[in-house]
């Protein structure tokens, strides 16, 4: 999350969703961020400025004409001072006045005045979000670039059902963060690999790694932050799929390779961080294998090399960045495979390096590329090393 150190107006307006804003504030706060909060008068009939308050560390602006404050113009001054303007809840009539340059409260003046990025967060009556009123007004602020988090869909409290609901603080914490984020990605196709592969034995037993998927989904993540339009094709994992991701679930190297190579053609950049299994039991049982005294013996047969083929079928233009995990050798392993699969950049790590390899939350990577440079990254988080491979991979393409 990369809130630390940046200043959030949030704006409650009022409906029923106002309470949901005390714990957004309280999120954004532990993640680093400022919060200043704004309220129009209809917001504290449904929730008390004190616990905004209490919950930001800063005092709540309700009323324009306040006189107990400090010297500056206050809602130039918030204006100013925000690095991202969040409305949520944000009712049909603050998006309506917000669309038409009307500023007739702490608010709307304060939304006329700022220079920052505006996140609106709609939550409302399913037949007003629905009105074809509310919904031009929301294309107009969408084409003068504010961005707009669709609510969620399900029972309203008016016993409603449909869409109007302010979603969960997750989702308005991840547009908050985008509208923050530069969209140097926006516009290109980035596919993704991440995981482990299975290969089956019998019905019950296969053979797999140690693979959590963490630096495939990180990547993932921020690909689609910065803009990306992202498949992400993962083996089994616990993880959950990342905000904005298309993701694809498989099961075998075999599985992979059809769901990665069938995609390709349409991709600009290819990120193979899959931990595919080289081999597969050559023939799986039918039924499970029975416990004996003897040793078992299991014949392995070689599944299709994806990154190879990829490298091979490479379109010009196309990135394509591979990984590779050794336990020695590191740097004369990688920069073989970084030839052989025809790849623009090869990210390579050891398991024998503490605080890099499976699923840690860290990694420490050495960036290969095919001009011959190498650079290598200090222990970061799986998170900061995905902005670097990604600015890496935006900067082979420029």
């Amino acid at each position: 999350m990369r809130l630390a150190g940046k200043t959030v107006v949030l704006c409650v307006t009022g409906g029923i969703a106002a309470y949901k804003a005390a714990d957004l504030t309280s999120k954004l706060r532990h993640a680093g961020a400022a919060v200043r909060v704004l309220m129009t008068e209809s917001a504290t009939q449904f929730i008390s400025p004190m616990t905004f308050e209490t919950l930001s560390g800063n005092r709540t602006v309700v009323d324009t004409f306040d006189r107990n404050f400090a010297w500056e113009v206050e809602h130039i001054s918030l204006a100013k001072a925000a690095d991202v303007f969040v409305i949520a809840p944000a009712t049909a009539n603050v998006i309506a006045k917000a669309a038409h340059g009307i500023a007739d409260d702490m608010v709307t003046t304060t939304l006329l005045a700022t220079k920052a990025p505006v996140v609106i967060a709609p939550a409302m009556n399913t037949g007003m979000y629905d009105n074809p009123v509310t919904q031009q007004n929301l294309q107009t602020l969408r084409m003068r670039g504010f961005h707009i988090i669709d609510p969620a869909a399900g029972r309203l409290a008016c016993g409603d059902t449909g869409r109007g609901k302010l979603p969960d603080t997750p989702v308005l914490i991840h547009g908050i963060e985008r509208a923050l984020t530069p969209q140097d990605l926006a516009g290109l196709r980035v596919l993704v690999t991440a995981g482990p592969t299975q290969e089956a034995m019998d019905p019950v037993r296969f053979l797999s790694n140690h693979s959590s998927g963490k630096m495939g989904y990180a990547i993932a993540a921020r690909a689609a932050m910065r803009g990306a339009a992202v498949t992400l094709v993962s083996g089994p994992t616990a993880l959950d799929t990342p905000a904005g991701v298309q993701r694809v679930d498989i099961i075998s190297a075999r599985d992979m390779y059809d769901a990665v190579l069938s995609r390709a053609d349409k991709q600009d950049m290819i990120i193979k961080a899959a931990a595919v299994g080289d081999y597969r039991p050559a023939q799986a049982a039918p039924e499970k294998l029975k416990k004996g005294d003897d040793a078992l013996t299991v014949t392995l047969a070689r599944n299709p090399d994806i990154l190879a083929a990829l490298g091979q079928r490479k379109r010009p233009g196309q990135l394509l960045c591979g990984f590779a995990m050794e336990t020695q050798n590191l740097i004369d392993n990688a920069e073989s495979k970084l030839r052989r699969k025809n790849c623009d950049m090869l990210v390579a790590n050891s398991l024998r390096d503490e605080g890099a390899g499976f699923g840690t939350d860290t990694n420490i990577a050495t960036l290969l590329f095919a001009d011959g440079r190498r650079e290598t990254e200090p222990i970061m988080s799986k998170e900061a090393l995905a902005d670097v491979i990604l600015d890496r991979l935006i900067a082979l393409r420029q």
